[in-house]
């Protein structure tokens, strides 16, 4: 039998020199704040100041769009979204409201290069979607046109997806969907131009047809705003054969919060 006295020592020397080796990193890039990017304890988390800015998504919510409720309408009660334009996806989930604090994220990994925070706002996002993510069969990124790709070198929807689908254990398929039409940016848009926009813009490629084929699929993106992108990838997942879709950001746009001006879904 294993000596217990031995294993603790083990456990705490194995302890000592993780420390030994990440302290090099930590003196040369201390962690910073993942909103303002004061100097914390330890990366991916909030500052003092920044943590009561962020305003998580709870229930109750609409059980089909996701969107809170200010009180308990009971099981199964739809919001006015859901009933008046029903979504082509079966249900949307996001961590936080897209304000503040959280813009500022979204932005950093976005425009920014901001890598580093991606696993950290999947750790969000895991907790607003665990009843998605216990369903789902494959997590699927909002892709990039190959061109603004090739400008962007990285598509933040993917490195969201890809934190998602390590944290979950779920398959990650980055080439399930393609946007086959080179769209303007959203930002500025109109609802209605936003729909317009994406209209027939992606598609599922012959080759990742078995793949989808009737399986529950997680389409991961950064924002939800007007839902014109995530409304137009999962009716081209549905015409590629999977069997259901439902979507997880990390961030959403309030009904009635919405403003041309927003820094949308890509």
């Amino acid at each position: 039998m294993a000596d217990p006295v031995r294993k603790i020592k083990t456990s705490a020397v194995q302890d000592m020199t993780r420390q030994a080796l990440t302290w090099p990193a930590r003196l040369l890039f201390p962690p910073v704040c993942a909103g303002c990017r004061r100097h914390v304890s330890q990366p991916g988390v909030l500052c003092g100041a920044c943590w009561p800015k962020l305003r998580l998504l709870e229930k109750p919510w609409c059980p089909v769009m996701g969107t809170p409720f200010t009180h308990d309408m009971g099981e199964g009660f739809l919001s006015a979204e859901a009933i008046a334009d029903p979504p082509p996806f079966e249900r949307a989930r996001a961590a936080v409201v897209y304000s503040g604090v959280a813009r500022q994220m979204v932005q950093g990994l976005k425009y920014q290069d901001r890598t580093d925070l991606a696993p950290w706002m999947a750790n969000w996002m895991i907790r607003a979607g665990a009843e998605l993510i216990a369903e789902a069969e494959l997590v699927v990124p909002v892709p990039l046109h190959w061109r603004r790709f090739f400008r962007r070198q990285f598509n933040q929807s993917a490195e969201l997806g890809r934190a998602v689908s390590k944290l979950s254990g779920l398959p990650f398929s980055p080439s399930a969907i393609r946007r086959v039409k080179l769209t303007r940016q959203q930002v500025g848009l109109e609802r209605h131009e936003r729909e317009e926009n994406v209209r027939a813009a992606f598609r599922v490629p012959p080759e990742a047809e078995i793949e989808i084929s009737s399986r529950r699929v997680l389409v991961v993106d950064d924002v939800y705003t007007t839902g014109a992108t995530v409304r137009a990838v999962a009716k081209a997942l549905k015409r590629g054969g999977a069997g259901s879709v439902d979507i997880l950001t990390f961030a959403r746009v309030l009904p009635g919060d919405f403003r041309p001006d927003e820094s949308a879904t890509i």
